[in-house]
């Protein structure tokens, strides 16, 4: 109940003095407690109230005379007791949970939830309102409850015939699916079972001796199961059989309390039946079997819904029975044709020769690209097969105005194959074909013959998704016509043409793009080859020239002039700078034409990687730069190759160093995730466009304008880098944003 404080006010002058509210003194600051008070006794709801402890427990203090009444407890036995001591240990701990939060959040709180007492199962929809004393502190909670059971009572009932619905929907869904009797009645039973939530679930068929097996069952009862098994009541006698077959049905909630025989209490023992609940099946106007439901060590409560679903239930079984039966006669049916058709053998062998053409063709496509051996083959196979005295393929251009003969087998008549024909000439025949049409038609061949020679042809065209490709032609030297299976042979012999040109064609445009791939790779790995060669020699003439400069220029008034060590500077770096040039050349040619697997050391990166980042220390003053390394303490050992990784955090650090302006920092981190070791290089006053991040691997790309030192390099660091990060099975890539800039290297352990 939730109670308005405006309401409460009002009704606090209009009270006697200071009264006693369920053992506590009232006085006049505690107005809540006042107007709860003048309500307590007169409303029809539920009232209660819980003490909140200084510990933070929680202990009744009274119940108004409704709330007695719905549960069964008085005010005065309840008072001073804990959730515990009159709720089961889950039902106290539910409502614990209600109480801490109400307190935890301050303000009043509505819920639902279902309690036992006395046994008795009872929905309550529950409201608690916090009281504060003078110092704010929640002291105690009033709750107001409404007896919802009859409401949730309601909603199950609602849900149960819902599940009854769906489960006889299920059966009547497979029935119409023309499912087997036996899954029917083996998914019967599981799932009326779990409905009624009874132990065991039977369907039970009456043989003609009058003895009965058990054909499907659904159990959780321990024990044998009675799958399968013959089983005779020997109290079952014509009279029972007569109530059944009058569609009667027998309901036994206790087998020691039902006035059972002595002999059919036996029996039931026996089957560890405690309660029963039996209903037949009937196929039409016949006494089919019994479907039944049992609790085996309880007695059960049948209710009339449960009744009556076992008799819905019942007679769709019926349905499906019948159904089954109709179709094992159709299977009759279907075998005894099968026997007829025993009488067309050689029917049946030529489809057999038929089916093995087409399986041939599919394992020739599957195992040769070969083209011409896949198609020369189809010809005289059709030829063989249909009896024929020619068969061809003829192929369109990619105009589709000439065919050209291509493959051709024939016993008799001429050879044709390259001839080539102008569609045009003979438009009345290529016009169906054109559309994708198969054609039959009969052709008088003039010859010495003395008599005229009529041959049947038929013509079907090659396609697919992608267009027409040809047709194949077969002539019969007689007048009779290819029959519909004949011409659905050969179109399926003429699909898998289509496949086997295609296949081929796809494979020789790969081989070309292969081939010219490979050639442009030869090409470019020999450029890099002899540039790197020419280069080398010039640089090798500079370096000898320059130290033979050196010494001739050694005496001490040579060098007094000032231009003279500047181009001895100026030559030994670019003699350097070529130098690096050439060797990183040849090492990305070297990583390009599959090198040899890396040399794999495992190393301690807290102690590899510290003295490499200080080596940068100098420049980085001298630079005015801020240089920072983070290194996990957890970091397991990473085996990978320590020249190509010291290579690869040496040039990184050298290209962030050079475009990091002054008073901007440089930072090199460590840390592992999951199974990765990531290394992170960054630097902050630096941040580059799209453009620039998609082309920062490039080789020979600089990043000119971002240069504040000015400083030069070969263009091909970031390459190398990105080849040998690749060469060592991790990964790299660049990201930038926020003035910042950083490389992430990943390593798998």
């Amino acid at each position: 109940m939730n109670i308005n404080p405006a309401e409460s006010t009002m009704k606090l002058t209009k009270l006697s003095p200071p009264q006693i509210l369920f053992g506590t003194r009232v006085d006049d600051k505690s107005s809540s407690e006042q107007f709860l008070l003048s309500m307590y006794d007169s409303v029809q709801a539920s009232i209660f109230v819980v003490d909140v402890l200084e510990d933070g427990d929680f202990q009744y203090v009274a119940l108004n005379p409704t709330h007695e009444r719905w549960i069964g407890i008085r005010s005065d036995d309840l008072r001073g007791k804990k959730p515990e001591d009159i709720l089961s240990a889950i039902d106290a701990a539910r409502v614990r949970q209600h109480y801490t939060d109400c307190v935890l959040f301050g303000e009043t709180i509505s819920y639902e939830q279902c309690l036992q007492f006395q046994g008795i199962p009872t929905w309550w929809s529950t409201t608690l309102t916090p009281l504060r004393d003078t110092n704010s502190r929640i002291y105690r909670l009033i709750g107001t409850s409404s007896n919802i059971t009859p409401v949730k009572q309601a909603e199950e009932a609602v849900g149960l015939q819902v599940e009854r619905e769906q489960l006889l929907e299920a059966i009547a869904g497979r029935i119409h699916q023309s499912v087997e009797l036996e899954t029917i009645l083996h998914q019967t039973t599981k799932q009326l079972r779990q409905f009624l939530n009874c132990d065991r679930v039977l369907i039970y068929r009456f043989q003609a001796d009058g003895s009965g097996v058990i054909i499907a069952e659904s159990s959780v009862a321990a024990g044998d199961p009675l799958l399968g098994k013959n089983i005779t009541d020997p109290c079952f006698s014509g009279k029972h059989r007569e109530h059944y077959g009058r569609g009667c049905i027998q309901v036994v909630e206790d087998i020691y309390a039902a006035g059972l025989h002595p002999c059919h209490i036996d029996f039931l023992a026996s089957l560890q039946i405690r309660a029963n609940l039996v209903v037949p099946i009937f196929k039409e106007q016949d006494m089919w079997g019994l479907l039944i439901a049992q609790h085996c060590h309880e007695s059960r409560q049948w209710q009339q819904t449960e009744t009556d679903l076992l008799k819905q239930l019942a007679a769709q079984i019926g349905i499906a029975v019948q159904q089954a039966e109709l179709r094992q006669q159709l299977k009759d049916l279907k075998a005894n044709l099968e026997l007829q058709k025993q009488k067309h053998i050689n029917q049946l062998q030529q489809v057999r020769n038929f089916e093995a053409l087409v399986r041939r063709m599919t394992e020739q496509i599957r195992d040769s690209l070969d083209e011409t051996q896949v198609l020369q083959t189809v010809t005289q196979e059709l030829a063989e097969l249909l009896n024929l005295d020619r068969c061809q393929i003829e192929l369109y251009s990619n105009s589709e105005t000439l065919v050209t003969i291509t493959y051709e087998y024939s016993t008799n008549l001429p050879q044709c194959k390259g001839l080539t024909r102008q569609i045009a000439d003979r438009l009345e025949v290529y016009q169906p074909l054109l559309q994708k049409q198969p054609l039959q038609f009969l052709e008088i061949v003039p010859g010495w013959q003395p008599k005229l020679l009529v041959m049947s042809q038929m013509a079907c065209p090659i396609f697919d998704t992608q267009g027409l490709l040809g047709n194949i032609w077969l002539t019969r030297p007689s007048q009779e016509a290819f029959d519909e299976f004949e011409i659905d042979l050969v179109q399926q012999v003429a699909n898998e043409c289509a496949i086997a040109i295609r296949q081929a064609q796809l494979y020789q445009q790969t081989q070309a793009q292969v081939k010219e791939l490979e050639k442009r790779d030869r090409l470019k790995n020999q450029f890099l080859r002899n540039l790197s060669q020419e280069l080398r020699t010039p640089i090798t003439s500079i370096s000898l020239a320059v130290q033979t400069l050196e010494s001739v220029l050694a005496p001490e008034e040579i060098l007094d002039i000032e231009i003279v060590p500047q181009l001895l500077q100026i030559l030994h770096n670019e003699c350097a700078r070529e130098s690096k040039l050439i060797n990183d050349l040849l090492t990305l040619t070297y990583l390009e034409a599959e090198p040899d697997p890396p040399t794999l050391i495992a190393i301690d990166l807290q102690s590899w990687l510290h003295p490499i980042v200080e080596s940068f220390r100098d420049l980085t003053n001298c630079q005015r730069q801020q240089l920072n390394l983070s290194i996990d303490h957890a970091l397991p050992p990473l085996e990978t190759d320590i020249t190509d990784m010291e290579r690869i955090i040496t040039e990184l650090l050298n290209h962030v160093c050079k475009y990091t302006p002054a008073g901007e920092s440089v930072t090199v981190s460590a840390h592992l995730i999951a199974d990765v070791v990531e290394l992170n290089i960054s630097n902050s006053g630096l941040e580059l466009t799209s453009n620039e991040l998609s082309r920062i691997f490039e080789p020979f790309y600089h990043l000119s304008k971002h240069d504040p030192w000015k400083h030069s390099g070969t263009g091909l660091e970031l390459a190398l880098v990105q080849k040998m990060v690749k060469h060592l099975g991790g990964s790299i890539y660049v990201e930038s944003g926020a003035g910042q800039t950083t490389f992430t290297l990943n390593f798998p352990i």
